[in-house]
């Protein structure tokens, strides 16, 4: 829903002619005048953005090529230009803060061939999207995105990892490390591809994060190097599949042997994907972008109240691990009850089944050692909801049946894995899943998926996404330097929206004692560390991924986790620099959490808390020990009263972190 404080400003720029001659030029400032995006019309229709004084695109070539050979935005001939103006606010009942602000200054070209592009541009961002307004359907061939730079700037890209068959390079888990490369670095090879979000680093301690929302019915972009070289990226999608069959992991994904020679084909009347780059002056602006929301599609929910975030007590990155019981711990009803219990003497919302409660192939066949009724009742009576496991394959064979079964059956939502695709046929199933589920009023968790892109705001009930290389990695990757990666996520990946990161971990290490382990996993960095991506991790639907066994060992760290919300009033970024840290608050119903992460290196930080109401507050604080760097277990928890007058040093150990919550002063 969003509340219209809403002002247009109409005006036509074109004048009396019909159309503007090729060659014209148009710009689009933003609210504060800082930045502004200029569209070149003629041979080559082109986009490029400075703020002030700073260079961010260099004129940069934008088009759609048909099937038929036509090429939208080649000799563009603009017939008319209207610019408008927008202040509303945006109401988001299951985000970081309950209200969003959406001001921009907008510029509509309407071109010759029943074609357009809408350019806009916000005080923290540019967009634009192509639209068309033709009979019938377009097969869409390619598509020209293209983001020249200025010079030869440092970037942190997250390059696609191999799921593929020979020959398909768009198969991919889109979970990576970001690696550091100057743009004009960037093989210039077909097969060399990033996703998104992307960071380009600017001059003037500026950034520019590459973005893209509202992608309904149609492919996600891949960056590659740019076609002339030189600094520059360019967009790239998956071709729509021609064959699809079962394979990777136990056979539960579609996987592509061959595809088509376009991309999409789609309705002739419609608006395209919006391509947008998000501005920061300062790192930590990024940490609270609303870009993607902004730019997404409107909820199509009436009714959003049905709709609950909360926590999960989640069983496979323990790998079902339970001790001190009487049953045998594994994929069984024993188990899960005592799951449920844990969940609900922590006030948890969930509890999830994963992988091995049903038959790998056929979503409606349940396993012998699980009874799913009895469980639902009982959780039922505990007050605890249940969310169930699903691979893609199996879901969308099956969905009506699947969904109304289980629905009926008392459960709440899906944790659906395996997608690993984002071409169009894939982004289409996204959407039908994330609908049919909210006709049966079913969350839905992606996991196996790319980046959001405002899918969340169109149907909140998707309240998660992972397309990340979350906490799970750790049960088998050693050499990963986990800690700088987790004060980079949100700075680049988290400017797309949540991640299903699925933090908790108790078990932590130092760098020199880390080693991965299936049935005992740990954690990179402090004990700290982990309690504070409670607060700066963004997910609606927050896992806890450690054993019940090992949460009832440490109950102070336990009832802090338990208290943290997953969504909030407000959000507010108070300090950080990409890759080396992150500092973070967030309030919810008056009380506020914050969070605090370093990378390997050990720093001091000054929390300056004006952020706060004026009044007198308690503080309960978790530090990391002093001697965390030789036990990464080690913390302290204190309790002291703060205000909005205080500054607080804190102390963070090599990967450690820092986690409070603070409450008016009883």
């Amino acid at each position: 829903m969003t509340t219209k404080l809403l002002f247009l400003n109409g005006l036509l720029l074109a004048g009396p002619a019909a159309y503007a001659q090729a060659g014209s030029v148009y710009h689009v400032k933003s609210p504060d005048g800082r930045l502004d995006l200029t569209v070149q019309a003629g041979p080559a229709l082109s986009w490029s953005v400075r703020h002030e004084a700073t260079v961010v695109l260099a004129p940069s070539p934008i088009a759609l090529t048909l099937a038929s050979g036509e090429v939208l935005g080649k000799n563009a001939m603009v017939q008319s230009a209207k610019t408008s103006s927008v202040n509303a606010v945006i109401e988001a009942p299951v985000y970081k803060k309950r209200q969003v602000i959406d001001s921009y200054n907008q510029l509509t070209l309407t071109i010759k061939g029943n074609y357009g592009l809408i350019a806009r541009a916000y005080n923290d961002g540019v967009a634009y999207r192509f639209f068309t307004k033709r009979k019938g359907s377009l097969t869409i061939q390619s598509e020209q995105a293209t983001f020249n730079f200025a010079q030869d700037y440092p970037a942190l890209l997250p390059f696609v990892r191999d799921l593929r068959l020979p020959g398909d390079q768009y198969m991919s888990s889109f979970e990576s490390l970001y690696t550091p490369i100057n743009l004009a670095q960037l093989p210039a090879k077909k097969d060399t591809l990033a996703f998104l979000p992307s960071l380009v680093a600017l001059s003037e301690g500026k950034k520019a994060v590459l973005v893209e929302a509202d992608v309904e019915d149609y492919p996600g972009m891949l960056l590659q190097a740019g076609a002339a070289g030189g600094p520059s990226l360019q967009g790239d999608f998956a071709r729509y599949p021609a064959e699809e069959r079962a394979g990777g992991f136990h056979n539960m994904q579609l996987v592509v042997p061959r595809r088509e020679s376009y991309i999409a084909r789609t309705s002739g009347t419609r608006s395209f994907p919006w391509r947008a780059v998000v501005v920061s002056t300062a790192d930590k602006e990024l940490v609270n972008s609303d870009m993607v929301y902004k730019l997404a599609a409107p909820s199509r929910l009436k009714d959003t109240s049905w709709i609950r975030p909360g926590k999960v007590a989640w069983d496979w990155w323990n790998d079902w691990n339970l001790t001190h019981v009487d049953f045998e711990a594994g994929i069984n009803t024993a188990t899960y009850k005592y799951y449920i219990d844990f969940a609900a003497a922590h006030k948890l919302e969930y509890v999830i089944l994963d992988e091995g409660w049903s038959d790998e192939q056929d979503i409606l066949k349940i396993s012998p050692t699980v009874d799913l009724a009895a469980l639902l009742a009982y959780s039922q009576q505990r007050g605890v909801g249940i969310i169930l496991w699903a691979n893609w394959r199996a879901i969308a064979e099956k969905t009506d049946a699947a969904f109304a079964q289980y629905a009926g059956m008392g459960v709440k939502g899906f944790k659906i894995d395996f997608l690993d695709r984002d071409d169009q046929k894939m982004v289409v199933s996204s959407y039908t899943l994330a609908r049919k589920a909210a006709e049966h009023h079913l969350l839905v968790d992606f996991h196996g998926m790319h980046k959001p892109d405002g899918l969340m705001r169109t149907y909140p009930n998707v309240l998660n996404y992972e397309g990340v290389k979350g906490l799970e990695n750790s049960k088998w990757t050693p050499h990963d330097d986990v800690p700088r990666y987790d004060v980079t996520l949100p700075f680049i990946r988290m400017v797309a929206g949540p991640l299903d990161y699925t933090p908790g971990a108790l078990r932590n290490a130092t760098q020199a004692e880390f080693h991965p382990s299936h049935s005992l996993p740990m954690s990179q960095g402090t004990r700290c560390h982990q309690l504070a991506m409670y607060v700066v991790f963004e997910a609606p639907l927050q896992m806890l991924a450690d054993s019940p066994s090992a949460y009832q060992k440490e109950p102070e760290s336990t009832d802090f986790i338990a208290a943290v919300p997953t969504t909030f009033d407000q959000t507010v970024a108070l300090d950080g620099r990409v890759g080396e840290y992150v500092a973070l608050a967030r309030q919810k119903a008056g009380t506020w959490y914050v969070g605090a992460l370093t990378n390997w290196e050990a720093r001091d930080l000054t929390l300056d808390m004006s952020f706060l109401e004026p009044g007198r507050y308690e503080a309960v604080i978790f530090r990391d020990g002093i001697n965390a760097d030789r036990d990464a277990t080690d913390y302290t928890r204190e309790v002291v009263s703060v205000s909005a007058t205080d500054k607080l040093q804190l102390k963070l150990r090599q990967g450690g972190g820092w986690a409070a919550r603070i409450y008016p002063k009883p």
